[in-house]
């Protein structure tokens, strides 16, 4: 991993002065990257999932270029509304439509000189994608509600979380349009690819929000860093800004491990791996549910296999009756391990009792997991969506009972 000591000079200054925190080499191959292409008029798109922080690398190339003192002008594509984002980049004429009251300048307009950032460009509509298309080629644009050519000079950096190549095959994305957007490419790297860069950034918004609201400052334990550079951050980093501000809010000035940062995590396994501390439940917790949810399942079908027994064997009398019942299933726990108990009872309440050996949780769990994933050939995915468990948590059945 680099340091500050290997990271070029004119990249560190770049992170300083936008506030860009971490040495994760992605992350510095981000910035040089724009940083290099700044000078040079070309336009560039800016890929990474969402909450990763890409609204940084337009600036950057912004106030590293000839433009700088010029404006910049950043547009959400996403939160304008279908039938109105033709005027709000390119403009109107008075009466154009219905409220047009006066004639309105775009933001292409505004920002001759400049640089325009189109964060989301992958919501464009097709109409306006032919629009923007125009402008990349030529830089003529038209006025909604007029007939006279334009021309603009603006520097476009476009955004987007979206898998563009697919959004071309689907043809929601004008592959054209890509290509001209896409001159230059830049990714920013998921947080749970950069490595220590998590702690450091839960380091300084926990400084941060101390500091702003003028209240103790929090400490993170070694234990609370394994876990926040275990956790997968789907929302990247403005989901570890939302957490350590409720940790540095709720536990001000404490000592934070493991598990308080746990109780401001989703209690999704896909997630949160398992934290490896011993004395944490958890996991426990999960396997006690999961073995009764598959418990219930492989009674419901030891009941079925009765009834049909029953259908096939029993005389005319009983077998009038059985057609006849509903089903009333019990189990029972006893230190974790189900006392299984099945009665049928008919429609004058007469119960009909089955004895079944008892059966131990972690039998009734390896032959659920063994007939599912003989129903399915093998196949683990949909074997773990039939049973209603994560793939992660099938795997590990599969390696505990082993079944592979």
């Amino acid at each position: 991993m680099p340091d500050m000591h290997n990271i070029p000079e004119q990249v560190n200054e770049a992170k300083l002065r936008f506030g860009i925190v971490g040495t994760a080499p992605a992350l510095i191959a981000a910035v040089e990257r724009a940083l290099k292409v700044a000078p040079i008029d070309l336009s560039v798109l800016v890929t990474g999932e969402s909450g990763t922080g890409k609204e940084f690398f337009p600036k950057i190339i912004h106030q590293y270029s000839h433009r700088k003192h010029s404006k910049y002008i950043a547009v959400n594509c996403g939160a304008i509304p279908e039938g109105t984002i033709d005027s709000e980049l390119f403009g109107h004429e008075k009466g154009a439509f219905t409220g047009a009251v006066a004639t309105r300048k775009g933001y292409f307009e505004e920002a001759d000189g400049g640089t325009i950032f189109l964060d989301e460009v992958a919501e464009l509509p097709l109409t306006t994608q032919a629009r923007l298309l125009r402008v990349l080629e030529n830089g003529e644009f038209i006025k909604v509600g007029s007939s006279t050519v334009q021309k603009t000079n603006v520097r476009i950096v476009a955004a987007t979380n979206v898998d563009m190549a697919r959004a071309v095959a689907d043809g929601r994305f004008r592959e054209d349009l890509f290509y001209r957007l896409s001159t230059v490419s830049i990714i920013v790297p998921p947080l749970r690819d950069r490595g220590n860069d998590i702690n450091l950034l839960a380091r300084k918004f926990a400084a941060d929000f101390a500091q702003k609201y003028r209240m103790p400052p929090v400490t993170l334990t070694d234990d609370a860093k394994r876990l926040l550079r275990a956790y997968r951050w789907p929302g990247n980093v403005r989901e570890l800004k939302n957490v350590i501000d409720q940790v540095a809010l709720f536990d001000a000035g404490e000592n934070i491990d493991a598990d308080m940062i746990s109780a401001h995590l989703p209690r999704n396994v896909d997630y949160v791996p398992a934290v490896a501390k011993p004395e944490a439940s958890y996991g426990r917790e999960r396997d006690m549910l999961f073995g009764m949810i598959l418990s219930l399942q492989h009674e419901l079908q030891s009941l079925r296999e009765r009834l049909d027994e029953v259908d096939r064997h029993h005389d005319s009398d009983l077998t009038s009756n059985a057609s006849k019942t509903r089903d009333v299933i019990s189990v029972n726990f006893k230190d974790d391990t189900p006392a299984r108990s099945t009665s049928i009872v008919n429609i004058d309440e007469t119960p009909v009792t089955y004895n079944d050996p008892q059966a131990t949780l972690e039998e009734t769990e390896k032959q659920t997991i063994h007939d599912a994933l003989t129903r399915n050939g093998g196949r683990r995915k949909e074997t773990a969506r039939q049973l209603n468990i994560s793939e992660r948590t099938l795997y590990r059945k599969i390696k505990q009972f082993g079944l592979e």
